[in-house]
């Protein structure tokens, strides 16, 4: 999902997965095939709305992928958890979603910083939040050419995703903060959700 400029669709084929590339933007996803061509690789991609998902795209999957902040451009509720249910119905019984997002609950209780270890858009790419508060976080991105783009986003608070997850019927949730299993609240710059679809018990 939220395929973008296919930088993750082409890492996943390159590793030997069978992928399809969703976005709700056609010109990303010709952007995506594109580049995905430069590399050798044919993407399979298909223009979908999250919240239609399973309308667009037949079959169901191993895994759902939503990287690069994306669930955080959904303002209503209603469609978040449509979005997320529609996510759960695409995947198989033993399936697994992956979606990340900004530490949200740090920028608007602490202030905004950044370690600069991990980016989504460039490592030349200047990100500052214009305005955050509990409904809207207005970012500003400056690029090295001196363009600049603004985005709004939902400030979603971890906990909240992860009450969301578990409400459509995902049963075991971990989150990770800047990939990591142990973190302090504040300091990762991301949180990374990995919902399974089926309860697995731990070995013993």
């Amino acid at each position: 999902m939220a395929t973008g400029t296919g930088f993750h669709s082409v890492q996943l084929v390159e590793a030997g997965f069978d992928v399809v590339s969703a976005d709700g933007s056609a010109e990303m996803l010709a952007k995506a095939f594109e580049n995905g061509r430069r590399r050798g690789h044919i993407l399979r991609t298909i223009q979908s709305d999250w919240r239609w998902l399973n309308r667009d795209v037949h079959g169901r999957f191993d895994a759902i992928v939503c990287l690069g902040n994306s669930f955080t451009h959904l303002f209503s509720e209603n469609d978040r958890r449509k979005a997320l249910a529609e996510f759960y119905s695409a995947l198989n019984h033993d399936g697994v979603l992956i979606l990340d997002q900004r530490n949200y609950d740090a920028i608007m209780d602490h202030g905004y910083s950044s370690k600069h270890t991990f980016y989504y858009c460039g490592d030349n790419v200047e990100v500052r939040p214009e305005h955050v508060d509990e409904g809207l976080a207005r970012f500003q991105y400056t690029f090295p050419d001196h363009s600049v783009y603004h985005l709004n986003m939902y400030p979603l608070r971890k906990a909240y995703v992860r009450r969301l997850m578990r409400e459509v019927g995902f049963q075991r949730i971990e989150t990770y903060g800047d990939f990591k299993e142990t973190y302090k609240e504040t300091e990762p710059d991301f949180f990374i959700h990995v919902a399974e679809k089926q309860y697995r018990e731990a070995c013993a």
